[in-house]
């Protein structure tokens, strides 16, 4: 009775082939969708990839003070004599500004370096309040559904229909550009995504029979949705909030472009970019810290990718099987 059962497992695929062979009750040992999506990420050579570039590009925002002081030039530091050509424009890479420098002759690596740490700041930070929002958000409406899913599910839409750029700049008009208030408006813009797709998940689950189980022995309706439901969708958020932390990076750089981000002489990808744009013979002013934001960005997307796809193997195993027919 054991082989088909052990047949059906390795038809999945070889994930479980290098289990050591066992037979009768020995040979069933369940198995967690976290250390199952864990064993198939491992093997995911674009994810392992992915996940190095992204350990290269915190430590660089860690190590930040560690390259200024190793160079000896501070991040806000300009160097008129040395930092720039005759003409005043930037100087090129070279064995004192590895990188070169930017329009005001301070040294680009130790900005850049110091640029990562807004951007996986405003990213992490406000992926986070995104997910912690739109879960409960999710939740409640999901699960306590009539009037309340209404007015959250209208509350949701309201706001994924608001344009986030007026939004942003109407709110720096009054307050001023600063970190906090471009994470609060990258958070405001991106819970709701979330709220949308939890709550799709919780209305699939409220009718299964653990839930009814919980109920019948007089659990409350918030330690149901905390302790019953929420860990049935903790992949859905696990991934959403690999995929949304490349967005906040990008929508915090295009706020710092713009003006509305960080206000200088604080270092972003963005406003680096930005003072950019007019040095057109100056290459490595554009594009160590563009590289930068792109390989960051793709290096979350991918590993988003590969983690989505660790959690839900059959869905890109049907889709194979789908373009072969």
């Amino acid at each position: 009775m054991t082989q088909p059962l052990e047949t059906e497992l390795l038809a999945e695929g070889d994930l479980d082939a290098e289990l050591p062979p066992t037979s009768g009750a020995a040979a069933i040992e369940g198995r967690s969708p976290y250390k199952l999506a864990w064993l198939r990420i491992r093997r995911d050579r674009v994810a392992m990839a992915s996940a190095i570039v992204i350990i290269l590009i915190a430590l660089l925002a860690i190590l930040a003070p560690v390259i200024a002081h190793l160079t000896g030039h501070g991040v806000d530091q300009e160097f008129h004599r040395i930092g720039e050509n005759l003409d005043g424009s930037p100087k090129g890479p070279g064995h004192i500004f590895l990188w070169g420098t930017d329009d005001q002759g301070r040294d680009l690596l130790v900005r850049c370096a110091y640029g990562a740490r807004v951007s996986l700041e405003a990213g992490l930070i406000a992926t986070a309040i995104a997910v912690f929002i739109g879960t409960t958000v999710g939740l409640a409406a999901g699960y306590l559904g009539k009037i309340v899913d209404t007015l959250l599910s209208r509350t949701i839409d309201l706001v994924l229909a608001l344009p986030y750029l007026l939004f942003a700049i109407a709110l720096v008009a009054v307050v001023g550009p600063s970190l906090r208030i471009a994470i609060a408006v990258i958070a405001f813009f991106s819970w709701a995504s979330v709220g949308r797709i939890i709550r799709g998940q919780v209305l699939s689950l409220r009718e299964r029979e653990f839930v009814e189980a919980a109920r019948s022995l007089g659990a409350s309706s918030t330690r149901i949705m905390f302790v019953d439901v929420l860990p049935n969708v903790l992949a859905q958020v696990v991934v959403l909030s690999s995929l949304l932390i490349p967005s906040a990076i990008v929508f915090e750089a295009t706020l710092s472009y713009l003006g509305l981000g960080v206000p200088p002489p604080t270092p972003s990808w963005g406003n680096i970019i930005a003072g950019a744009q007019t040095y057109t013979e100056a290459w490595w002013f554009l594009v160590f810290p563009g590289v930068l934001l792109l390989m960051t960005t793709l290096a979350f997307n991918l590993l988003g990718d590969a983690i989505r796809d660790a959690f839900d193997p059959r869905g890109d195993q049907n889709f194979a099987r789908a373009k072969k027919g």
